[in-house]
């Protein structure tokens, strides 16, 4: 899809690997909305890059119905969609102090995948009114997974089943949209430099650098915007998941 002065949103579009994609789609002539939960935050990020900042909590479906009406009002019906928002807890099933708390794997499916899920839903239906392009082409949606869907380590339950449902929600929804001519496709992000990066000591740091094939390093969040960008350009990408993981396969 030809994206210049196309509508793109992206929720989570605050910071890491969303507001890399939105200052991506920015530079490439995209009229863009960043939605993220905390109000400061985003917008801030989108006065940065002179895109319409809107506070939402993704998971939220009033909350999201009015997003999308500003976005609307605003900008015009969505080409692109771009899902980014997502919270990366760990914890064991089992603790020292008991079983998790069941809320606790409430919360993070409901941001993961539930948000994932209504921002894909709402954007889509939005799509559908598109004027297809010479290719009949009417919107893109690009959802992000992870590489813990596949191979989640202890402590990742909750964050391991969330981005499964994103990967699985893939393939659905791409051949239910085929008919307006809208794809749907994902990428599984491995080790990503963002802020949980940043958290860490150097010890920890290099130890986890020295798990990675090639190349030894995290990922950079201009090279998930890269592969969304691709994948939006690119007709043929649709209805898979795409793993930017430098070859790494978790261990438990």
């Amino acid at each position: 899809m030809d994206i210049d002065n196309k509508v793109a949103v992206v929720t989570g579009g605050a910071s890491g690997l969303g507001f890399a994609t939105a200052s991506a789609l920015t530079e490439a002539g995209a009229r863009v909305a960043i939605v993220d939960l905390h109000p400061d935050r985003t917008q801030a990020a989108a006065s940065r890059i002179s895109a319409l900042g809107i506070s939402c909590d993704v998971a939220n479906a009033a909350a999201g119905q009015a997003a999308m009406s500003e976005i609307v009002d605003k900008l015009g019906a969505p080409h692109v969609l771009v899902n980014c928002a997502g919270i990366a807890p760990g914890k064991r099933i089992i603790g020292r102090s008991g079983p998790m708390d069941l809320e606790e794997f409430e919360r993070v499916v409901s941001v993961n995948l539930i948000g994932t899920f209504n921002w894909l839903r709402l954007a889509a239906h939005r799509m559908t009114t598109n004027a297809p392009d010479a290719t009949g082409e009417r919107g893109v949606i690009v959802n992000t997974a992870s590489v813990a869907a596949y191979e989640a380590q202890i402590g990742q339950a909750a964050y391991g089943a969330s981005k499964g449902g994103v990967a699985a929600l893939t393939l659905p929804a791409a051949r239910e949209f085929a008919s307006h001519g809208i794809r749907v496709a994902a990428i599984a992000p491995g080790l990503m430099g963002t802020a949980m990066v940043d958290a860490m000591t150097e010890e920890v740091r290099q130890a986890v650098i020295d798990t990675i094939p090639f190349p030894r390093r995290f990922g950079k969040p201009e090279e998930f915007a890269d592969l969304a960008m691709t994948i939006i350009r690119n007709p043929m990408m649709n209805g898979s998941v795409h793993r930017l993981d430098a070859a790494l396969r978790m261990q438990g």
